[in-house]
């Protein structure tokens, strides 16, 4: 399919740049029925919607038929984050039950986190998850969020795989039979609070396949928080306060990708969260520096990009910074005309839902 016809009969109302920098630009109708609620078994058995920006044909295939549009030579960037059993339910001394989010670890003890419902805890409320884990609450902020330190017996990632759950967007309402099915199947270093979702796709054969073809791969790491969800509420989306994600780019690492670009290869990032790192991690000539820190990085159209390009996502909520991205990389109209295709097709979205290549 082509789109250069197609996407002048929608989105006529965006003539400028302006109109860009408005949420409401960013708005798509989605039926309910087609946010998954359940990840597609085998992983790589999604589909996989292609679009070609060169020639702006999109395709729609099945996700491992990936490795047919990828070359020798290429570099495939995957963020090797692991989910934090980041949903914990402690009780204040009157009995209440309380609901924290693990958003952002600050030392060996505290944390940045959200707490529900927020206006039933004060600083000093001592929240108990068993007998051998509790914290305070040390300061309060918008947004939900608050600190807190943790107090506990022995190694504080055991205590905290005994009582945490996964948290699942909020989203998604059925029950996950699975856990390791919201980890990517090269998860390493844990500290999100949800997954780098495109990367969920992904079976370890396809990726020894995608090797074997010549396709080197290489890992960084943003810890995915819980800022991720939280919607743009400002219609001026300059106006909006980004939330930051910590980041690693290895030297080794940054080595390979200055290489295959100054080579002429493409960088291909897998999900929004490996775009992040790579469009942080670049200087204004496109070379990748070695760093460990926090991005905000807000990326919406008028972004030039100077590493990335091609890019495996999924499907992202109306009016998110995710899909603000998405258009800055493949093109306004051609995103919205993209996402109305793929409402029309009944591909499903979010999470669990199906990818796309935009090559």
């Amino acid at each position: 399919m082509n789109i250069n016809n197609e996407i002048e009969l929608t989105n006529d109302n965006i003539n400028n740049q302006l109109d860009l920098m408005k949420k409401s630009s960013y708005y798509y109708d989605l039926p309910e029925s087609l946010i998954a609620q359940t990840p597609i078994e085998p992983r790589d058995n999604s589909r996989l919607l292609v679009y070609n920006r060169k020639n702006k044909q999109i395709e729609h295939k099945i996700f491992k038929d990936i490795i047919n549009y990828l070359k020798a030579g290429d570099i495939l960037v995957i963020n090797n984050t692991k989910v934090l059993p980041a949903r914990l339910f402690g009780f204040k001394n009157t009995g209440a039950k309380i609901e924290v989010l693990l958003q952002k670890r600050i030392d060996l003890k505290s944390w940045e986190a959200i707490a529900k419902p927020f206006k039933r805890i004060k600083v000093g409320t001592i929240l108990e998850f068993s007998q051998n884990l509790s914290c305070e609450i040390i300061e309060k902020s918008e947004y939900g969020l608050c600190k807190i330190k943790f107090n506990f017996e022995g190694v504080f990632e055991e205590r905290l795989s005994e009582v945490g759950q996964i948290p699942l967007p909020p989203y998604i309402h059925e029950k996950l039979k699975d856990k390791n099915r919201y980890q990517t199947v090269y998860s390493k270093i844990s500290g999100s609070s949800a997954a780098p979702t495109a990367g969920l796709h992904f079976t370890n054969e396809l990726l020894n396949n995608i090797k074997e073809k010549g396709i080197e791969i290489v890992e960084v790491l943003l810890h995915v928080g819980l800022g991720t969800f939280r919607p743009v509420k400002e219609e001026n989306i300059l106006e909006h306060k980004m939330h930051s994600e910590y980041i690693e780019m290895s030297e080794e690492n940054a080595l390979k990708l200055n290489k295959a670009k100054s080579e002429g290869r493409r960088i291909i990032a897998v999900g929004t969260t490996s775009v992040r790192v790579l469009e942080s991690c670049a200087d204004q000539n496109g070379k990748i520096i070695p760093q460990k820190r926090e991005t905000n990085i807000f990326i919406y159209p008028s972004y030039k990009f100077k590493v990335v390009d091609a890019l495996i996502t999924n499907f992202h909520l109306p009016e998110s910074t995710l899909i603000m991205l998405v258009s800055a990389f493949a093109g306004y109209k051609e995103t919205m005309y993209i996402y109305h295709e793929a409402v029309n097709e009944r591909y499903r979205f979010f999470s669990f839902g199906d990818a796309m290549f935009i090559m």
